[in-house]
C-alpha cells in the first residue's frame, strides 16, 4: 500500500544508458560468488561486532570487501576529517540516492547506522549486512510511524552515532535526482547534531557516466545485482560536502535545502530553488 507521502521517482528502463563494457559470464559469476563470501564472513564475525575497538575496522573492511567483490573502485573526494574523526559525536549524514551501492560505499568510507526503509531487511546479501550495522528501520507504508521512528533517530543522533539518510525517499537514476525531503532534518535539529552531505556519482573507468548501477522501477535487487557484476570499469565517486553545523538553518526546510544545494553543487549540477510557502499576511 502506497501514500500521497511517499516519494516516487520516474525513473525506470528508459534511464539506463548503453554501450558499457562488460566482463565475460565467468566473471560475473566470481563476483556474486565472492559476495556471497563476504556475506559469509560477515556472519563469522559477527561477535566480533560488540568490541569496540574492532566494530569500525571491521565494518570497514566488509563493506570494502563487498566493493572489490563486484569490481567497484571507490574515489573519495574530500572530507579527510570526516573518515579520520573519532566515534562519539553525533551526525546526520545524508547523500543523492541512486543504488544499493551507495549504502555499501557509505560505510565503506565511515561505518555508521542507517534509516532504512524496512523491506531492506529482506534483501539478499545487503540486507543482513544493514540490520547487523544497528540500523533503524523506516516502514513508509504507514504514516502513523513516522513520528516515532524520527524521535528514535533524533535520539541516536543525540546520542553520538552517526546516521546515514537518504533523504529523497527513493532511487534515482543519477543523471536525474529528486528533491530532499524534511522529516530527517528535523531530527537533526532536535538532536542538536550537524549534518554532513555526500554527493555520489557512478562513472566508467573512461569517465563517462553511467545510470547502469541505480536501482530503479519495479525491477528486483537480483536483477540490479547481475546488472552491477556485469559492468567493466565501474567507478562510484564520492565528494565529502562542508559539514552544516547546528543552527545555521532556520528550520528544517531550509536545512533540506542547504544539504539538496551542497550535494548538487559538488556534482557541478543546478536545481532550481525551493519555493517557501506563503504565509497569510494578518489583516490590516
Amino acid at each position: 500500500m502506497s501514500h500521497a507521502w511517499m516519494p516516487a521517482s520516474p525513473c525506470g528502463d528508459g534511464c539506463l544508458t548503453e554501450g558499457e563494457p562488460t566482463v565475460a559470464f565467468p566473471r560475473r559469476a566470481l563476483r556474486i560468488a565472492s559476495a556471497c563470501g563476504v556475506v559469509l564472513v560477515a556472519f563469522a564475525a559477527s561477535p566480533l561486532l560488540m568490541v569496540p575497538r574492532v566494530r569500525e575496522r571491521l565494518v570497514r573492511f566488509i563493506f570494502s570487501s563487498m566493493l572489490r567483490a563486484f569490481g567497484v573502485r571507490l574515489v573519495v573526494h574530500g572530507g579527510t576529517e570526516f573518515r579520520t574523526a573519532e566515534a562519539g559525536r553525533g551526525a546526520l549524514v545524508v547523500n543523492n540516492h541512486i543504488s544499493w551501492l551507495d549504502i555499501v560505499a557509505v560505510n565503506a568510507i565511515r561505518p555508521m547506522r542507517a534509516l532504512a526503509k524496512r523491506e531492506i531487511a529482506d534483501w539478499p546479501v545487503l540486507g543482513a549486512l544493514v540490520a547487523k550495522g544497528g540500523s533503524i528501520f523506516l516502514d513508509r507504508e504507514r504514516l502513523s510511524t513516522l513520528p516515532g521512528t524520527m524521535a528514535a533517530l533524533a535520539d541516536a543522533l543525540r546520542g553520538g552515532s552517526l546516521v546515514s539518510v537518504t533523504p529523497e525517499g527513493t532511487t534515482w537514476c543519477g543523471l536525474a535526482s529528486g528533491r530532499f525531503t524534511t522529516a530527517s532534518f528535523q531530527a537533526a535539529i532536535d538532536g542538536g547534531v550537524p549534518v554532513r552531505p555526500l554527493a555520489l556519482r557512478y562513472r566508467l573507468a573512461d569517465g563517462r557516466e553511467t545510470s547502469r548501477p541505480a536501482f530503479i522501477g519495479p525491477e528486483s535487487l537480483i536483477d540490479s545485482l547481475r546488472r552491477v557484476a556485469r559492468l567493466r570499469g565501474l567507478v562510484l565517486e564520492v565528494y565529502v560536502c562542508e559539514e552544516i553545523a547546528p543552527g545555521r538553518a532556520r528550520d528544517r526546510r531550509e536545512l533540506a535545502a542547504l544539504a539538496e544545494s551542497a550535494v548538487h553543487s559538488a556534482l557541478g549540477t543546478v536545481r532550481a530553488p525551493r519555493r517557501r510557502r506563503k504565509l497569510p499576511q494578518p489583516a490590516a
